[in-house]
């Protein structure tokens, strides 16, 4: 029998867990495994001129039901012109006008961000910044600090083999994981597209792990089955997206070669901590909210 003093334990004991769950917030978890989307999702959304597009972000993702994500460096950043058809000088200027930015943009403002985030159940697990050749070191240091006053837990990075040398130091010197994001030109010099280019980034630092993109893996003609089985412990998060093979486009979720239901059901099976984040990249019908909520059915649907 429980005594009443053991009943009054249970219960204080609950409301406990209750209180940690709920300052936890919302579960992004689908059959235990953690959903979220790569806000590079919602690049299409309008934003004012000279500012971020970090209210778009939160109202979309709300409207979408994802509570967690890998935020889109170029979203927080100010907007910048395309630069189809402008002279090199004002390409360089922009350039400049966006180094000093980083530089000098007080880490609070990147606090008031993450308190966006927080205040509408949302949370930022990565922070999707990739320096080029151009960063001067300055600007790939402060790319950590950027990302932890954000909240991030890591860094996601679309670069290549020569830029990832230069991050080792930083990396090491922030002790924190910086996820290489893989795409599918294996012909490209430095790029990060085969399993053995991966492999390379991995052997650079122990902070160095992928952030799979098992689109741009199909299309690149290698299994992304077979690279989670063998490399799981390595990965931090997947990109979803389907892709034809042999180079071949964006299409709708379902109607391509990209094997995202099973891998989908892989990680429910084995419980690995990896995160499943929508990439909306095809060509849809719909808004970028509308297409993205399609994607998310379909992850629910595989996961059921």
């Amino acid at each position: 029998m429980i005594t009443r003093r053991d009943f009054g334990r249970l219960a204080l004991a609950s409301l406990a867990i209750g209180r940690e769950l709920a300052a936890a917030g919302p579960d992004p978890r689908i059959a235990g495994v953690r959903v979220g989307v790569q806000t590079y999702s919602f690049r299409e959304l309008p934003r004012p001129p000279g500012s971020d597009a970090v209210d778009a972000i939160v109202k979309a993702m709300n409207d979408c039901g994802l509570v967690e994500c890998e935020l889109w460096a170029p979203q927080i950043e100010p907007q910048q012109p395309s630069g189809r058809g402008r002279p090199p000088e004002e390409t360089v200027k922009a350039r400049d006008d966006l180094r000093r930015w980083r530089m000098n943009t007080p880490l609070e403002h990147f606090r008031d961000v993450r308190k966006k985030f927080n205040a509408a159940g949302l949370s930022v697990y990565a922070y999707n910044y990739s320096p080029n050749s151009s960063f001067t070191d300055g600007e790939i240091d402060r790319g950590f600090d950027i990302a932890r006053a954000l909240g991030a837990e890591i860094i996601t990075s679309s670069t290549t083999v020569e830029v990832a040398r230069r991050i080792v130091p930083f990396a090491e010197r922030h002790k924190m994981i910086v996820a290489m994001h893989g795409h599918s030109d294996t012909s490209k010099p430095g790029e990060f597209a085969s399993p053995e280019s991966l492999r390379e980034a991995m052997l650079l630092s122990r902070y160095f792990k992928v952030n799979l993109d098992i689109g741009h893996f199909t299309a690149a003609n290698f299994d992304a089955m077979q690279y989670l089985r063998e490399h799981h412990d390595s990965i931090t998060n997947l990109h979803l997206k389907d892709r034809k093979s042999h180079q071949g486009d964006n299409v709708p979720w379902g109607t391509g070669d990209t094997p995202i239901r099973e891998v989908l059901q892989l990680l429910k099976r084995e419980r690995w901590p990896i995160r499943a984040y929508i990439e909306y990249e095809h060509r849809g019908a719909g808004t970028p909210v509308e297409e993205v909520k399609k994607c998310y059915a379909f992850v629910r649907e595989a996961l059921a």
